[in-house]
This record gives C-alpha cells, sequence and structure tokens, in this order.
C-alpha cells in the first residue's frame, strides 16, 4: 500500500493551489484544520470503515462541524475526499497544506520549551534572534516544561536548539561515562 504521505500529497497541492489563487489560504487552513480534527477522533475512524454509514454521511459530519469555515469549494473538497474514501488522510493533507503555506508565506512555527514562563520581552527578543537565524518570519509556540531545570528547547522542523540545564547535565554526564 502506498503512503499516506504520497496519498495525500495531490489533495494538498489542490487545496493550497486552489486557496492560493482565490487568496484564502487562512480559510482553507482553519478548514482543513478543523477537518483533520474531526477525522483524527478515535470515533471517527470506526465510521470510516462501517459498511452502514454513506461517504456522503462521513462528509456532511465534517462539514456540520467545520460550519461556515467551508465555502462551496471547501464543501466540494471534502466531499470529492469522501467519494474518493480519503476522509482519512484530512491529518496528513492539512499538514502538508500548513507547509506549503508556510513556504509560500515565508514563515515558520517554532516551538520554545523553557523552564519557566518567558515574558513578553523575552518572546520578542527569541522571534528576532530566530528570524535573523532562520530568515523567515517566526510564530513562537512557547510551552513550559519545569524539569528543564534553567535554559530552554527551541524547535522547528528538524533544527532542534538545546540551551536547557538539564540538556547540558544529560551531555555531561554521556561525556563522563565515555
Amino acid at each position: 500500500m502506498a503512503e499516506v504521505a504520497t496519498i495525500a500529497r495531490p489533495y494538498a497541492r489542490a487545496a493550497f493551489e486552489y486557496a492560493q489563487d482565490a487568496k484564502a489560504l487562512a480559510r482553507w487552513g482553519d478548514l482543513l484544520d478543523t477537518a483533520a480534527a474531526v477525522a483524527a477522533q478515535p470515533g471517527f475512524g470506526a465510521l470510516i470503515g462501517n459498511p452502514r454509514v454513506s461517504s456522503a454521511a462521513l462528509a456532511d459530519l465534517v462539514l456540520d462541524i467545520a460550519g461556515d469555515k467551508a465555502d462551496a469549494h471547501g464543501r466540494n473538497f471534502v466531499q470529492l475526499l469522501a467519494q474518493n474514501r480519503r476522509l482519512a488522510l484530512l491529518p496528513e493533507i492539512a499538514r502538508q497544506y500548513a507547509l506549503l503555506r508556510a513556504a509560500a508565506e515565508n514563515t515558520v512555527d517554532v516551538e520554545i520549551t523553557s523552564a519557566m514562563a518567558l515574558t513578553p520581552e523575552e518572546t520578542e527578543k527569541f522571534a528576532r534572534a530566530l528570524t535573523r537565524r532562520l530568515n523567515r518570519v517566526v510564530r513562537l509556540h512557547p510551552q513550559v516544561d519545569a524539569s528543564l531545570i534553567g535554559g530552554a528547547i527551541v524547535r522547528s522542523g528538524d533544527l532542534v536548539l538545546d540551551g536547557s540545564l538539564k540538556g547540558r547535565l544529560e551531555r555531561l554526564s554521556q561525556t563522563m561515562t565515555n
């Protein structure tokens, strides 16, 4: 069976290209995020495989939850996914769409986990530094993890910068053990 990402890719690209032409990237992103959240629910997976539930009923369920986030083209897109038995791919389609959108908008989502909550000034300082380093507009998603003891961990795609005290202690321990 083909890889989920491979099957989802043409759908994500089609949604992105339409949304970009229609200047509706944010609206489509909201629709796909909502639809993906519905499809990711454990009960929804059971409905997909149930022969008593039609693909049209599944599409209607997703669209009812999406509400006004789905315009006529969005409704058609979800109905097409249902007809092709691809609703289970919605989380991957939404993920790939978000990557395409971020590349087009020259933005990047960065998760920053710190031992203590960041002040607005610290958040702004991190955003400026990361914008320079990544050459993209940074959207920070701060989190707190007291187990880090001090410092922070920055994650953006494959890039991980571990400046936490916990990470430093672990690296020191490994060095001393070897």
